[in-house]
């Protein structure tokens, strides 16, 4: 078995960044473009809080669908799983993310998940508060809780930008409004997306999201913020659901959950071992980072963190 140090992440970070090659830079985000695509960053944090780093680890990007699974837990404590589940599915979906076809299907009433944007909108329409900033406080509290960074903050750039490239899922939106999966006010619920969507992160404080997933919903301080049966929910989701329609693929080859966005962010979570967070901007057509799959590959395989059994090669 390959033992877990900088050097070997830093080789393996040299193996991983040829497959940028693969992808391309999501440009409709500010400040991406092609003079990004060979980034690649990696953190991983084990439960004693040893911290590993190798890249361009301190390279910050918006959170875009990684910020999924903070919106899904926080509704689940508000809701509990039952009521969460009647606004969305928890099936596994083979089309794209931002697929409007799905929800026009004959019997289907609702997001198929809640990693797709159709669930993350869903989703953000439950999350409790007074009004859209209060709600968007809460979130970045609760974040700046678990990966204990005060700085961490919402790009106003970003957000504006997806506020104004945002025409698709104001469709989802207002289809969803349209058969009653979404009862509360859509411009609220889409605007609150849009936010959690643009808070900027490096690989440490998505290393650090992936570390509290596997910890089991506790804190750096010893505090458990989300009981351990939503965490079980979150993380069943993301390995079923997080890599997009490449999650069965993922499932198979990485064996531990994932959520990845396409700003090229991956975050992973081993339960009970790591939290690994990735950066690398190169995405592909299913809006999956190129060099960072390689590289969540490569480390499931060398480390042995497949949750399903170490792979027989003979």
């Amino acid at each position: 078995m390959t033992k877990l140090s900088t050097q070997y992440l830093e080789e393996a970070i040299e193996d991983s960044r040829p497959f940028a090659a693969n992808g391309s830079v999501n440009t409709t985000l500010p400040t991406f473009d092609d003079t990004m695509k060979e980034l690649l960053g990696v953190t991983i944090i084990t439960p004693d809080f040893k911290i590993y780093r190798a890249g361009d680890y301190n390279q910050y990007v918006p959170m875009q669908s990684t910020s999924k699974i903070i919106g899904l837990m926080l509704a689940l404590e508000d809701f509990g799983k039952e009521r969460v589940f009647q606004t969305v599915g928890m099936e596994p979906m083979g089309d794209f993310f931002n697929s409007i076809s799905t929800l026009e299907a004959p019997g289907s009433d609702k997001p198929f998940n809640p990693m797709i944007n159709a669930g993350a909108i869903s989703i953000a329409s439950l999350i409790k508060g007074q009004s859209v900033k209060n709600r968007f406080e809460r979130y970045l509290t609760f974040l700046r809780d678990i990966t204990e960074n005060d700085d961490l903050q919402m790009d106003e750039t970003v957000y504006k930008s997806e506020i104004a490239n945002g025409a698709r899922n104001r469709s989802l939106a207002y289809f969803m409004q349209s058969t009653g999966t979404i009862v509360t006010d859509v411009e609220e619920a889409l605007d609150l997306y849009f936010r959690m969507n643009s808070v900027m992160m490096c690989a440490e404080d998505l290393a650090r999201v992936g570390l509290f997933l596997a910890r089991g919903g506790i804190d750096p301080d010893g505090n458990t913020l989300i009981p351990a049966h939503h965490l079980r929910t979150v993380k069943a989701i993301m390995l079923t659901s997080g890599m997009y329609n490449a999650s069965g693929h993922y499932a198979v080859e990485v064996g531990f959950p994932c959520k990845s966005g396409v700003s090229g962010t991956i975050i992973g979570s081993v339960p009970g071992v790591m939290g690994i967070g990735v950066v690398a901007p190169a995405i592909d057509d299913k809006g999956n980072s190129t060099a960072g799959g390689a590289l969540i590959k490569k480390l499931s395989k060398d480390l042995n963190l497949n949750m399903f059994g170490i792979e027989n090669t003979k």
